[in-house]
């Protein structure tokens, strides 16, 4: 077997200042791996995040420590012994699923055992910011059926009584990043939920959301910064309603799959998200998001311009990536 890494970092502009609860970005940072072998290739793009500890420049060098296994034939099965979650996994799992289905002539939905693909909707992000601006966002996308509000703390439900009243019809879910305090979440819930929020997104920070136990859920309330991969799951329930499964995350869609399916077992609903990035990130994604209740694979709407060939986008609807970008 003679296969041969490759890698390396890409720069996106971003639409508009993508702003959240702990900062904002207006360059989206990626890491891209492409394994070739022969004739055949796969690829894998994924997105390193400083919350956990991750740089585009400590990623590539786990991605290049990896150089002579994936040359001696790395599986996906023995990456997941070899690699802890995180966004380098995430890119070479990718590509080592790309490179499968390519040369077993077959796709990866039916390598992951996955109905085949169809459309999808997935949420459109509004970035924090007042409420006057946040509602003018919303009405520019008025048509869009899910709206994803970014929020950061006080002044939230004047940001979501804004949005509402600027599209008194859309779905909304929205999510705080982990700025709330319990207080604020006991006072903010309950207005939310007469306003007609959907979900609520990491409330609390990570390893102070034992509360959420003892508070009532008048919105349901999804886990992201609290759980990684399969073996954090069983520590939600109780607190969390539904748990958002992000690739750059659980390392890949291999463990992707078994954090829905550990998140079954334990009857908490799933929530498929991304990170600012383009179609090559968000493809393996929407196999996962097939049986996901809540979609937010919006990432390539947030930027200036994607890659292409890239995915389809119509409006807020997502169609499934085609064989030349990937899987």
């Amino acid at each position: 077997m003679n296969r041969r890494l490759i890698f390396r970092r890409e720069q996106w502009k971003v639409a508009e200042p993508f702003v959240i609860a702990r900062g904002s970005k207006t360059i989206a940072e990626t890491i891209v791996v492409e394994i070739k072998s022969g004739a055949l290739s796969g690829r894998g793009e994924a997105v390193p995040y400083p919350r956990y500890g991750e740089s585009v420049e400590g990623s590539l060098a786990a991605v290049e420590a990896m150089e002579n296994a994936v040359a001696a034939g790395l599986d996906r099965h023995g990456l997941q012994r070899q690699m802890p979650p995180g966004a380098a996994r995430n890119a070479l799992d990718a590509a080592l699923w790309d490179l499968e289905a390519k040369e077993t002539d077959t796709s990866v939905w039916e390598l992951a055992g996955i109905e085949e693909p169809h459309p999808l909707t997935t949420a459109f992000t509004l970035s924090l910011d007042t409420p006057e601006r946040m509602a003018a966002a919303a009405a520019e996308n008025a048509e869009r059926p899910l709206l994803k509000l970014k929020l950061g703390g006080a002044g939230d439900v004047e940001r979501v009584q804004a949005v509402r009243h600027a599209v008194p019809h859309a779905r909304i879910i929205v999510d705080a990043n982990e700025s709330w305090t319990e207080d604020q979440l006991a006072e903010f819930a309950p207005v939310l939920g007469e306003l007609g929020v959907l979900l609520i997104e990491q409330p609390l920070p990570e390893g102070r959301d034992g509360a959420l136990a003892l508070l009532p859920h008048p919105v349901p309330i999804c886990a992201d910064e609290s759980c990684h991969a399969s073996d954090g799951v069983a520590a939600l329930v109780g607190r969390y309603d539904f748990v958002n499964v992000k690739l750059d995350k659980t390392g890949g869609l291999t463990e992707a799959l078994l954090v829905c399916e550990a998140a079954r077992a334990h009857g908490i609903g799933i929530m498929v998200g991304c990170m600012v990035a383009g179609s090559l990130a968000m493809a393996p994604a929407l196999v996962l998001a097939q049986r996901a209740t809540f979609v937010d694979l919006d990432g390539p709407l947030l930027l200036a311009r994607d890659r292409q060939p890239g995915l389809r986008y119509d409006g807020s609807t997502v169609y499934p990536p085609k064989p030349n970008l990937w899987g």
